[in-house]
Formats: structure tokens, sequence, C-alpha cells
């Protein structure tokens, strides 16, 4: 022990007296106690829901005033006519429509149990099935003064469930997409990360500077492997969703691989960046790491966006991990294409074109 104590010391003095590893030993474990306490939660605490209700009545303005009264729930549209259903929903504007019929009040007050229609995105399977949860409870609630106040045994409302683009809430077409996303991701940031600072570690970064190439063909030459790596990666896993997990694909390949495009252009960007900074592998690796975690929980990939806090929700912004599995749901379960996707198209140019620049400045830096 004599001889191992002075060993021990030395290696806590290297490592607090390196500002890096001080840095690698303190910052990623709180940003991550972070991003999980915050971003990583299953509770929904802001469903956005429109009412179509045909049978305005004081029964059916009770039954939306229960469910728009919850903290939970937030009406965002009043719908007149049934076509604007499919607008609400196809836009994400609202996760959820209430549809009361026009026999609602007539039923209710015959004693016969009246039909309430549910009509859900099924895009988002696991957040849908909670929020039908949700809205039964309020059911149920509804239900149980209805028969106090009117001595009625059978239910007086009984719920219809619709879900849109996934019929039977199969969680497997939810999270098949989004895999899509998530291992391009880690597989192109790991790529990337790595190449200059393993460069630099082997001892080659000396000798490329010397070379007659400029520094914007050294970093396309760093960026085309990562992309092409990339774009065949996500090409295998789409086909495996499509032909093995049987994920219907009914957009277009054109939106698709659009998206993927633009993703990993900005995913490169990121990964470049994180080499430039890196010295050693390592480096590198925690570098990518620090990314990866946060980028795939601030992604809506498992939870979803609308009940993370309004900070945290803004920086997702900046995540294109976020757009592209908006994407990639789009395209396979609800037929998106080009004209139905720039929205999720423009940010990640933007990303890609901030992040390819701030790379290619710490580049040169690097190699001044």
């Amino acid at each position: 022990m004599a001889r191992i104590v002075p060993l021990v010391l030395k290696e806590f003095l290297a490592l607090l007296k390196d500002p890096r590893s001080r840095m690698v030993i303190a910052v990623p474990p709180i940003v991550q106690l972070f991003v999980f306490g915050y971003a990583a939660s299953y509770d929904l605490n802001h469903i956005r829901f429109a009412v179509y209700d045909e049978s305005p009545s004081a029964a059916s303005r009770e039954l939306v005033a229960r469910i728009g009264g919850s903290p939970t729930f937030r009406q965002v549209a009043a719908l007149t006519h049934e076509e604007q259903i499919a607008g609400v929903i196809e836009s994400r504007r609202a996760l959820l429509v209430v549809r009361i019929g026009s026999r609602f009040t007539r039923d209710l007050l015959a004693g016969r149990t009246a039909a309430v229609q549910v009509i859900l995105d099924g895009r988002e399977s696991n957040t849908a099935l909670i929020a039908f949860g949700y809205v039964r409870t309020i059911v149920d609630q509804f239900n149980a003064r209805w028969a106090a106040e009117h001595a009625q045994e059978a239910p007086a409302a009984r719920l219809q469930v619709r879900a849109w683009f996934n019929p039977n809430l199969v969680s497997r077409w939810f999270i098949v997409p989004g895999i899509v996303g998530v291992l391009t991701l880690v597989v192109t940031i790991l790529v990337t990360a790595l190449s200059v600072a393993r460069e630099r570690e082997h001892g080659t970064f000396d000798q490329l500077l010397v070379t007659p190439y400029r520094p914007a063909e050294i970093l396309i030459g760093k960026s085309l492997p990562g992309f092409l790596i990339g774009l065949g990666e996500a090409t295998v896993i789409v086909m495996l969703a499509a032909f093995w997990f049987h994920v219907p694909l009914l957009g277009s390949l054109a939106a698709l691989y659009t998206g993927i495009s633009l993703f990993l252009l900005s995913a490169i960007g990121v990964g470049l960046m994180i080499s430039s900074l890196a010295v050693t592998q390592q480096q590198g690796l925690l570098g990518a790491f620090l990314f990866l975690v946060p980028a795939v929980i601030l992604s809506g990939f498992a939870t979803p966006i609308a009940n993370m806090p309004a900070l945290i929700q803004k920086i997702t912004l900046v995540n294109p991990l976020r757009y592209l599995l908006v994407v990639l749901r789009n395209v396979f379960l609800q037929g998106a294409t080009c004209s139905s996707l720039t929205g999720q198209f423009w940010p990640m140019a933007a990303i890609a074109v901030v992040t390819l620049t701030a790379a290619a400045s710490l580049f040169r830096r690097r190699m001044a």
C-alpha cells in the first residue's frame, strides 16, 4: 500500500490539474441529470385537443368543460365541419379530437348510452394511449355524475376510439422509424468525431498539413465517409423496418432521403466540431457521448416534447434529430411528401450550415 498510495495520488493530481479532465468529470453528469430530470417524463402535462360538437347542449358542454378543465388538457380548436378534423391531426396541432355525435343529447335524455368518438394521432402511439386513458377517466366521472342525477344504470357516454395512421396503435410502428434516426446519428457522430482526433493521436495530422490539400478539401474528405456510411446505415435500417418489421412505408422516398441527407450534414458538422476540439480519441468519444444522450432525450424519440418545460422545448429547436423523427414517422405512417415536410427540412439545413461553418473555422484554427 505504501507504493500504491503515491500512484493513486499521482493519478488524482493528473486528473484534477488537467482542465479537460476536470470538465469531463464534472460537466457530463450534471448535464445528463438535468436532461433526464426535466425532459425524460412519461407523464402527459400538455395534451392539445380539439372538439367537434354536433350536438351542442348543456350535457355536451359539460363533458367538454370537464376535459378542458383538467390541467392536463388544453383545447386548441372548436371545429364546425368534419373536414377540419384531418387538418388539426395531420398538422400535429392537436393530439386528439373529441367528436360528439348529433344524437348525443337525444340518447342521454332517452336513457340510452350515447357514443363519443375520440380520434387519436397514431403516429405517437404511446402518447396517444396515455391520453386516451386520461379521457376515459374523465368520461367515467361524467357517467357517474349523470347516473346519480338521472338514476340511470347504463353508462351515459361510451367512448369509441379511432387512431389515424396507426389503427391498432402498434408501438413498433412508432419506435422503429425513430430508431432509423437514432442509430444513424450514433454511427455518423462516432465516425466523424474520431476522424481528426485519430489523425492527431497517431501523429499523421502534421503530415496531412504539409500535403498540397487545402483546408476545405481536407474537411470534405473527412466529411464524405461519414455521410456515405450514415446514408448506407439509414438505408439498411429503413429496409429492415419495411420488410422485416413490416412498418408501412407510405410516403415519398424523395422526402425520406432529403430529410436523411440534411440530417447527416448537420450531424457531420457537430461531429467535426467535436473532433476539431478533441486532442485524443478518448476525448472525441467523451464529446460524442456528451452530445448523443441529450440529443436522443430531447428529440421526442421516447417522450413527447410537449411535456418538457418551455425552456427545454426551445433548446430542442437546435436538435436536428427532433426534425428527422417527424420526417421519418410522417413518411412511414402518414405518406408525407417533400412539400408537406418543408417545415422540417429548412431547420436541419440551417443547423447544417451553422455546424459545418463552425467546424471549418475550428479546423482552420487548428491548422494555423
